[in-house]
C-alpha cells in the first residue's frame, strides 16, 4: 500500500503519464487503417488500433531493452537527435496533455519537488515539454541518453532522485506501463500506476504498484489530502 508520508518528491514518465500522445497514436493509426478496418468488417476501430500500438509498444519496449542491455544504444541517441536538427523538425505541433494534469502538476510543485524519467531521446523529451509548457514544473529530467541504462533498469530513476537530493525511498515514481513501475521497484522508490496511458491495471499491479490510479490527474486527491494540504 501506498504510504503518502513518506513521499518527499515525484518523478513522472512522460508519455501515457503527463502526454496524451498514446491516446494521439491510436487516433492516427485508425484513420490510417480505416480501409482495412472497413473491408475486415471491424467496427471498433479505435479499440483494435489500441491493441496494435500496444503490441508494437511491447516490441518495441523489448527491442531498446536488448539495446540498453548490451550498450549498443550509446550511439543511437546522439545520432537519432542530431537527424532531428538536421531535418528542421524543432517543434511538435500536436501534443496535448492529459485532462486534468495540468492543474495536477500545479498543485504537485507547490509541495513537492517533480522530476521527469522518460524512455524519450532528449531532443523529443525537450520538444514535448516544450509543446506542453511545463518545463517549468520540473526540477530534472531523465532522458534515454542521461544514463548507460534506460528502463526498466533503475538507473535513471536513482539518477533523478540524486539530482533532487534525496533517498530513492524518499520518492514515489508515477508511470502508466510496467517499465515505469519496474524501474521505480528496482530503484527502491514506491510506485503509483496510471490508467491513462497504455497500462492495464491487473499488469502493472503485477510489476509491483503500491497503487493504481484512473488518471495522474488523480494524485493529488491522494497525496494532498491525506496530509491534509
Amino acid at each position: 500500500m501506498l504510504d503518502p508520508g513518506r513521499v518527499c518528491a515525484i518523478l513522472f514518465d512522460l508519455d501515457g503519464t503527463i502526454a496524451d500522445s498514446d491516446d494521439t497514436a491510436v487516433q492516427r493509426l485508425a484513420a490510417l487503417l480505416r480501409p482495412f478496418f472497413s473491408l475486415r468488417k471491424i467496427h471498433n476501430e479505435r479499440k483494435s488500433a489500441r491493441r496494435l500500438v500496444m503490441a508494437a509498444e511491447t516490441l518495441l519496449n523489448a527491442f531498446l531493452s536488448f539495446l540498453d542491455r548490451y550498450s549498443l544504444d550509446e550511439w543511437i541517441h546522439p545520432l537519432s537527435n542530431a537527424l532531428h536538427h538536421l531535418r528542421g523538425e524543432t517543434e511538435i505541433r500536436d501534443a496535448r496533455l492529459i485532462p486534468g494534469v495540468a492543474e495536477a502538476l500545479d498543485r504537485l510543485t507547490a509541495r513537492y519537488p517533480l522530476a521527469l524519467v522518460t524512455a524519450r531521446e532528449k531532443y523529443g523529451a525537450d520538444a514535448l515539454q516544450r509543446a506542453l509548457q511545463i518545463q517549468a514544473f520540473f526540477r530534472c529530467v531523465a532522458t534515454a541518453g542521461t544514463c548507460r541504462r534506460s528502463k526498466p533498469h533503475p538507473a535513471p530513476v536513482l539518477w533523478a532522485a540524486d539530482r533532487l537530493g534525496l533517498a530513492p525511498r524518499d520518492c514515489l515514481m508515477v508511470g502508466d506501463t510496467p517499465v515505469d513501475i519496474r524501474a521505480g521497484c528496482a530503484a527502491g522508490t514506491q510506485t503509483v500506476g496510471v490508467l491513462c496511458g497504455f497500462g492495464e491495471r491487473d499488469e502493472l499491479l503485477r510489476a509491483g504498484a503500491d497503487l493504481v490510479l484512473d488518471s495522474t490527474a488523480d494524485l493529488p486527491g491522494v497525496l494532498l489530502l491525506e496530509r491534509g494540504d
